[in-house]
């Protein structure tokens, strides 16, 4: 970490705000164009994915798809029908978050030769960025080049009487408390909702789901949600659909939640799983002209509209809220920035090497539930919304051999998009144990735009998940 004094003003290529996976990615792309780099972190280095998000939820989430695979398995399902270990589960969270602790991440910044700044990051005018530390003292760092804000976002709670007296629950303590709760609500039905009342299912809690929509999984193809709700019911989580909770209140240490029919659930804890805000209300926006709290939009090469030097990567665009989809901005953004600072030509056409183009056209996603559901790609809903002519084309895992000896009673579904003027792929939805490992060839030939009359060529191994692919291409050719 740097050591500065009161008052004193530092000039870089490039400062940072936010060290989490975006931030430090775009501090290795500036480094590596030779940018003399400063980040800015008021946290943890590492951010929300390595300490409260990504690694946590799946060093949770991984021993209970491993038991649910075995339990698929005459010769050792027998020897898996009993609880897991939760204490060695969470022992190894912690483990997988280094207990909260980010020295090597911290020493890995310093290895690539950027400068580590601790302390809250607020723009303070064009180019200039004020770091103010928990004694008071100020460093400003300015920028010749470029400020990049990856500050990221945090958990959105409702406004509901009673909620700050009941110490809700969000995405931070799920993946981080230390015991197990006897009952838990889980309001929401994304991603960290499903997630969570997974894991804390099969780690003992008695979970109960309050879903506002008609379904879970609401972006993904609608068969994506039925299929978890589904095993969620199996799995003895309580899911109900069409709630809205309109109140919450602590009683003699009991959550109760009171829904808008009258309804009334207990719990120990309550987890709001109800979306996300951009932490951008106290990172000095009005100093530059923008709005505090809102989004920032960004142009292809992750530029803010409207200035020539403000750049903003991963959530904090609203592009996609998706780390590898962050670090993929970031890593497009840091090499736009060294481009430009070098005065060699911007390639930011659609595909090139300073533009983002696949957070329109290919961006992955795999929810690990179980079973988990994985998609890239446009939607049938959202490639007709986008005006292209397109084809559902939909096959059974049970016709796939892979599928059988993966598991006994092995269920699950494939979608691939079609556009039927161009003959590619729009996009590609999975759904079933495992498919997590098929989403990414999907992703290449979405976003390689791969025709139709090429995948015919890809032969998948036998036998193996990705059989499901000729599967798919017979059912688009015999139909």
């Amino acid at each position: 970490m740097t050591e500065t004094t009161e008052s004193e003003t530092i000039a870089y290529d490039v400062v940072v705000l936010g060290a989490g996976p975006v931030g430090e990615n775009v501090a290795d792309r500036t480094r590596a164009a030779g940018l003399t780099t400063a980040i800015v972190e008021n946290e943890l280095v590492g951010g929300e994915c390595s300490y409260w998000a990504c690694m946590p939820s799946k060093a949770l989430l991984r021993p209970v798809i491993a038991q649910a695979d075995a339990r698929r398995l005459p010769g050792l399902a027998a020897a898996v029908q009993g609880p897991l270990d939760a204490p060695a589960v969470l022992e190894r969270r912690d483990n997988f978050t280094s207990h909260w602790q980010d020295d090597g991440q911290a020493d890995w910044v310093e290895g690539i030769g950027a400068d580590l700044y601790r302390g809250h990051g607020r723009l303070a005018g064009p180019r200039t960025v004020t770091v103010t530390v928990s004694d008071g003292g100020v460093t400003t760092l300015t920028a010749r080049h470029a400020v990049v804000v990856c500050t990221g976002t945090r958990a959105q709670l409702p406004d509901l009487p009673g909620l700050a007296e009941v110490r809700p629950w969000t995405s931070r303590e799920a993946t981080s408390a230390d015991t197990v709760p006897g009952r838990l609500l889980v309001v929401g039905g994304g991603v960290v909702a499903t997630e969570m009342a997974t894991a804390w299912a099969a780690l003992g809690s008695r979970v109960t789901l309050l879903v506002r929509g008609k379904g879970l999984l609401g972006r993904m193809e609608p068969f994506a949600g039925e299929l978890v709700a589904e095993a969620l019911t199996e799995a003895g989580v309580d899911v109900r659909t069409g709630v809205s909770v309109t109140s919450v209140a602590r009683e003699d240490g009991t959550v109760v939640a009171l829904t808008r029919t009258g309804e009334r659930f207990e719990a120990d804890e309550i987890l709001f799983a109800t979306g996300r805000v951009p932490q951008t209300d106290d990172i000095g926006l009005d100093t530059v002209g923008l709005e505090p709290g809102s989004w920032l939009e960004v142009d292809d090469t992750l530029r803010v509209t409207g200035t020539d030097w403000l750049y903003a990567a991963g959530d904090v665009n609203h592009r996609a809220l998706l780390t590898h989809q962050g670090k993929y901005q970031a890593r497009v953004a840091g090499a736009a920035i060294g481009a430009r600072a070098a005065g060699t030509p911007l390639l930011d056409g659609p595909w090139g090497p300073h533009a983002a183009t696949a957070d329109h056209e290919a961006v992955p996603q795999v929810v690990f539930t179980d079973p988990e559901a994985a998609a890239v790609g446009l939607s049938l809903a959202e490639a007709e919304e986008a005006g292209h002519r397109v084809r559902a084309v939909d096959v059974e895992f049970s016709s796939v051999a892979g599928a059988a000896l993966y598991g006994d009673g092995y269920k699950g579904r494939a979608r691939m998009v079609v556009d039927l003027e161009d003959e590619i792929l729009r996009g590609v939805t999975f759904v079933g144990p495992g498919v997590g490992e098929l989403v990414h060839a999907a992703t290449v030939a979405v976003a390689g735009r791969v025709p139709i009359s090429r995948l015919w060529h890809v032969v998948p191994s036998y036998p193996t998940l990705s059989e499901v692919w000729l599967r798919l291409m017979e059912a688009y050719r015999d139909n």
